[in-house]
């Protein structure tokens, strides 16, 4: 074993009573996930099916989903959107061949495995685990009463996660969020975890966002999140929330926070957003649109305050940046359409012909780059006025960069298919306030660095939405891909990237042969 694996954590604290058990089930849901092992131990009747239950529930979003002891079955099998679960209860096992007759190997592979009494068929203890111990306080039987001691150790990886689970708790219980009623909610690609919470009257976003630990080296010993500049830290978060506040635009409010531990708890703008029936709202892309301008036209800093003795800067979206992240088309959606690698020389000609392509964006004009800009994080306020009627989200990765990078990401929308037409109006009237702003903004060079992002954008998205179905296991991503060609074929037009063309031509012919 490891030193890793040998150390474990433990949480130890008092359930009064099964809606309390409950309460504690629900909380992990944030942070139980798909190959996860959970063991349930203690005595008969002190809350194993109940928390077990309370979870399996939670993960499900199925309140009144039915969940009976699996006593006799031994095994329960529960599908989710987020993973499957299996709940078994080994107390009436005689022998580890009645689980393997019930293809328990195959079953409990990449699901969510709760085990009440696992000790029973010497069930494989992972050192990446939950341990979950129930027990009856002192004298506890003579009083008749519901008082629970649980005991959660973890080991492995686990060790961070329950440090992470109990800071959360004690952070919704110092702001009184701890008997709240909580929901999760699904993400988009990211890899943080948000949770909406409600109390009579009020409602509140829970982000769960920890440090980013570092991925395997990619270039100079450097993993790709910190060569793509990527957020390490919920501080992040913060600085842009509040720096784009002071400005007058609308991000969520930050109500409580424990930035050492990357969580916070934030004010809820809602769900409303800016597509319907998977296509843009003409005026809400607009004021997006008139947002980015006004935006774009201001002097900006580059280091914005946290609090008292802490400050976040902005980083630079640099060319390593821009390439690292259009190198992901070659690592992952190349060879999955290709079904082979792509030739080192075509590779090398490929990151030439890009660095080109780039040096002038990365010398070219600079300002606050939002980097993810586009309907999933763009929310609706019909309460407010001006441009603070739109909510923006996901700011965290914020860098310094170009200004048409925000403008194609919004135009060139993942999503949902924006109609050329309004994408042409929408540029139109971006340029025309940005010229209104500033009598040196030139159009030409503007247009050429938007379809040159543009490009960019949709070459490192093809990568990530192929990534995502290949490592992660989340195909539905590949359903974007016919509209990111489109938008990377029209944007290859522009004289600019020539070379570029040439090259995604040659190299995927079935992809984006003769594009026009």
């Amino acid at each position: 074993m490891t030193e890793n694996e040998q150390q474990s954590f433990t949480w130890t604290m008092v359930a009064k009573g099964e809606e309390e058990t409950n309460r504690l089930a629900r909380h992990f849901a944030s942070f139980v996930g798909p190959g996860d092992l959970i063991t349930l131990s203690g005595g008969l009747g002190v809350g194993k099916t109940t928390f077990a239950r309370g979870l399996i529930r939670a993960v499900s979003r199925d309140p009144a989903i039915e969940v009976p002891s699996p006593t006799f079955t031994l095994m329960q099998v529960y599908e989710s959107e987020r993973c499957a679960l299996i709940h078994a209860d080994l107390f009436r096992l005689q022998s580890r061949d009645e689980l393997e007759a019930l293809g328990w190997e195959e079953m409990s592979e990449n699901a969510l495995v709760l085990v009440e009494w696992p000790e029973r068929a010497g069930v494989d203890t992972a050192t990446e685990r939950l341990d979950v111990t129930f027990a009856l306080p002192p004298a506890a039987a003579a009083k008749a009463s519901e008082e629970r001691i649980v005991t959660f150790t973890g080991t492995g990886a686990w060790q961070a996660r329950l440090r992470l689970a109990r800071a959360a708790f004690d952070l919704l219980a110092s702001r009184g969020w701890n008997e709240a009623k909580r929901e999760f909610i699904q993400g988009d690609a990211s890899t943080r975890a948000y949770e909406r919470l409600w109390r009579p009257g009020e409602s509140a976003i829970l982000m769960i966002s920890p440090p980013r630990p570092d991925g395997p080296p990619l270039r100079d010993g450097r993993p790709y999140s910190a060569i793509a500049k990527l957020a390490e830290r919920a501080d992040a978060f913060v600085a842009m929330a509040q720096g784009l506040a002071e400005l007058g635009y609308s991000t969520p409010k930050v109500l409580a926070r424990d930035l050492d531990e990357g969580l916070l708890i934030l004010e809820d703008l809602g769900d409303e957003g800016v597509v319907e029936a998977g296509g843009p709202i003409a005026e809400r892309y607009a004021l997006a649109a008139e947002l980015l301008a006004d935006l774009h036209r201001r002097d900006l800093p580059e280091t914005l305050p946290i609090e008292p003795g802490r400050e976040h800067s902005i980083p630079r979206y640099d060319l390593e940046a821009l390439l690292v992240e259009v190198d992901l088309l070659n690592d992952w959606f190349a060879p999955h359409v290709l079904r082979s690698p792509v030739p080192a020389s075509a590779r090398a000609e490929f990151a030439r012909h890009w660095r080109s392509a780039l040096v002038p964006i990365v010398t070219g004009a600079r300002s606050w780059t939002l980097r993810d800009f586009h309907s999933p994080n763009l929310l609706w306020l019909s309460g407010r006025e001006g441009l603070a009627k739109l909510g923006l989200l996901d700011i965290q990765d914020a860098v310094i960069g170009h200004p048409a990078y925000d403008l194609a990401s919004l135009l060139q929308d993942a999503r949902v298919d924006v109609p050329p037409e309004l994408e042409l109006k929408l540029l139109a009237a971006y340029t025309h306030a940005r010229k209104a702003a500033d009598g040196k903004f030139d159009l030409a060079t503007f247009a050429a660095a938007y379809a040159t992002l543009g490009a960019q954008r949709a070459t490192k998205i093809l990568g990530i939405f192929a990534r995502l179905d290949r490592r992660d296991g989340k195909p539905q991503y590949l359903a974007h891909i016919p509209r990111l060609k489109k938008y990377l074929m029209r944007n290859l037009t522009h004289p600019a990237l020539r070379d570029l063309k040439l090259w995604y031509e040659t190299n995927l012919p079935g992809v984006f042969g003769a594009v026009q």
